[in-house]
């Protein structure tokens, strides 16, 4: 595996391929890999030809008071990660490699970004897409692969890539999950003893929202009642920054489950911010 600094580099190497009729599969990340980002990069490895990993901690997607300054990094780690599951070239850029001094240009798609994350973070998918976009431009991927835990941002991107005419398939993974059901994140190192072993209820409470639905309730205000109740006896550490439905590709608010609908939450802890989410099938039709 080759580490890649320039961007002007990686765009020549994928140009080459490109022109060698290589199908490249490309992984974004913010770096400090867990499982969840190996199973992205050995789910490219499957499907491409060659594989790149990013590891760029963007700084446009951190609004102010955001933790830019102390995500957690490790680029040695990184590296034995993604030579492990499968990578051709790990791409480690600066941001002044990235972002000219005098740099005005944004890509958004701010119809699907107002709820959820977006409402309280309304610069975080402008930044987001500004970067894949840029690094779509550099490594020309056949395949781009994001997970689904951060289902809002792979709804966004899917759509910022129909609408701007990308050659790219973009492929969502499901979400990985420690033993207990926390979703796995870079950002789980910051929490207390105590609040780790509070965070699964998360999950469990999502899981809850499915059972209710399962049982015949299509009210979603009434299932997210029901799952704040289940997290004030199982989440006092946490606070529930949003609890909504939402429909999976548009990402509006739905009131009634009269198709499939993805219950999706955002909880903080006194130095993590933790996001999960459960997709609910549309209810079957009634038996002939």
């Amino acid at each position: 595996m080759d580490i890649v600094s320039d961007p002007e580099t990686l765009r020549a190497r994928c140009r080459d391929w490109l022109r060698g009729d290589v199908a490249t599969g490309l992984v974004p990340t913010m770096g400090y890999l867990h499982a969840g980002h190996e199973s992205l990069i050995r789910l490219a490895r499957q499907k491409a030809d060659k594989v790149v990993v990013s590891v760029f901690v963007n700084p446009t997607q951190f609004g102010p008071g955001e933790d830019l300054d102390a995500y957690p990094r490790d680029l040695d780690h990184d590296a034995a990660v993604a030579e492990a599951a499968g990578a051709d070239v790990l791409f480690t850029p600066k941001p002044e490699a990235m972002y000219a001094p005098e740099a005005a240009t944004w890509v958004e798609v701010p119809e699907l970004a107002r709820h959820l994350c977006g409402a309280s973070r309304p610069i975080h998918f402008r930044g987001v897409c500004t970067v894949v976009s840029k690094l779509f431009l550099l490594a020309f991927p056949t395949f781009a692969f994001f997970g689904q835990k951060d289902w809002q941002q792979l709804a966004i991107i899917r759509r910022m890539t129909a609408d701007l005419g990308f050659p790219v398939t973009i492929v969502g993974a499901p979400i990985v999950r420690e033993a207990d059901g926390l979703a796995l994140s870079s950002r789980n190192v910051y929490l207390t003893p105590a609040e780790r072993a509070e965070a699964p209820y998360i999950n469990k409470g999502l899981a809850l929202a499915a059972d209710l639905a399962a049982a015949g309730e299509r009210d979603t205000a009434v299932i997210a009642g029901k799952v704040r109740e289940y997290w004030t006896s199982h989440l006092p550490s946490g606070m529930v920054e949003y609890l909504e439905c939402v429909h999976p590709d548009r990402v509006a608010p739905l009131t009634r489950l009269d198709g499939p609908g993805l219950f999706a939450t955002a909880v903080r802890f006194s130095r993590a911010r933790l996001i999960d989410n459960r997709l609910l099938p549309a209810a079957p039709g009634p038996r002939s």
